[in-house]
């Protein structure tokens, strides 16, 4: 029997359960899989056969007293408030789990703490690798204790200054999109969502894991090319004091983001995972710009991505009719390819190979052979 893989899946948005779906559904049907998460319900309708463990929720969980909340945080880890049952209970399931099933990899999407934790149970662990400022001893010590690291990204986006053993430790899958339906082309697009052939059309798009697409930037963008047609996907944020425009429609969540993007002449995106694969996939002229995120995740990625031609960006959110028409002058300029050489559509096949290959060298003649040495402290 083949070892199983389990998979710690953070349910902060929806990135981390589909990117776990789209490589799991690659995996061979024999070998045995799990998900261990907070957020059972994003795995809903998945159709492989995959054993879902669904753990405490620790997000907003009480600290019980003064005392233990004035404890200060390690440098070695970032989130580990004390008195938490939710998090006891998490650890423990985590623990139990990796035992009674006998895990052969552990796939952390994403907590460094929990990836020391399997180094700590004496499994073996692959970190999913995110862009942003890790370079503190939580972060380093977490990808030192594994045995890998995943980047669901081109090699080209990765940081320069991310250190030469841990590149020379992480499997680069190309860039992982979740979406598989087919892409169509401008034309067609246009024409199944009854949008004018000829019209310039921006397409402003964001995922579930933040507070969503700010929209009074917007309403300056719709001023400053009335001619255009500006369309938002995904959540918004308004502020109360924004004036609407007919040119500016938002469109909430939408059963296909992909023919939206195919339409687009230009798309204002944040610099999430997917959502730039997304666009990357059909081509498109992409303006990023980042939402906040902890250790500047999403603000590192923009830099990448500009960096290789593949994206505009604009300091902020330009708040005046002429600090658009210049960042749309730009993206237009851009040339698709640049950022659709960064998907890559075999990405989450590769992933998954590398990952059972991995598991498989790990516990090769395990069965076999006994222990090579047993090493005690005291």
């Amino acid at each position: 029997m083949k070892k199983p893989i389990a998979f710690f899946v953070h349910h902060q948005g929806r990135g981390h359960a589909n990117r776990t779906m789209a490589v799991a559904a690659e995996f061979a049907r024999d070998r045995p899989v799990s998900v261990l998460t907070a957020g059972p319900h994003l795995f809903e309708g998945f159709s492989r056969d995959v054993e879902i463990v669904a753990l405490p929720n620790m997000i907003g969980a009480a600290v019980p007293t003064p005392r233990l909340y004035a404890e200060p945080t390690p440098q070695v880890m970032h989130c580990v408030p004390l008195g938490l049952t939710e998090m006891r209970r998490t650890m423990r399931q985590i623990l139990d789990h990796l035992d009674e099933r006998g895990i052969g990899l552990f796939v952390v999407d994403v907590s460094a703490e929990i990836a020391l934790l399997a180094r700590i149970a004496s499994v073996p662990a692959v970190q999913i690798r995110m862009h942003g400022d890790r370079q503190d001893i939580g972060h380093v010590g977490s990808y030192e204790a594994c045995v890998g690291m995943l980047a669901p990204f081109d090699a080209r986006l990765e940081q320069d200054e991310y250190p030469a053993h841990l590149r020379a430790k992480t499997f680069y899958s190309g860039g992982l999109c979740t979406s598989v339906d087919r892409v169509p082309d401008r034309a067609e697009a246009r024409a199944r969502l009854g949008l004018d052939p000829d019209r310039e059309i921006v397409v402003a798009v964001t995922g579930g894991g933040g507070s969503g697409t700010p929209y009074a930037p917007l309403t300056v963008a719709a001023r400053a090319a009335p001619d255009a047609l500006w369309l938002t996907l995904g959540p918004t944020h308004r502020e109360g004091h924004e004036t609407d425009f007919s040119n500016l429609r938002e469109l909430g969540w939408v059963p296909s983001v992909t023919e939206y993007l195919a339409a687009a002449d230009l798309v204002v995106a944040s610099a999430g995972d997917n959502t730039v694969h997304e666009v990357a996939r059909v081509g498109g002229r992409l303006i990023v710009m980042p939402e906040w995120r902890y250790f500047g995740e999403q603000t590192r990625k923009a830099e990448a991505l500009v960096r290789l031609g593949a994206a505009v960006q604009a300091p902020v959110w330009p708040g005046d009719l002429q600090g658009w028409r210049d960042l749309l002058a730009r993206a237009r300029a851009l040339d698709g390819a640049a950022l659709k050489s960064l998907y890559a559509p075999d990405a989450a096949a590769r992933a998954a190979g590398w990952l059972e290959g991995l598991t498989d060298e790990l516990w090769q003649g395990a069965a076999a052979a006994p222990p090579l040495r047993v090493v005690a402290a005291g």
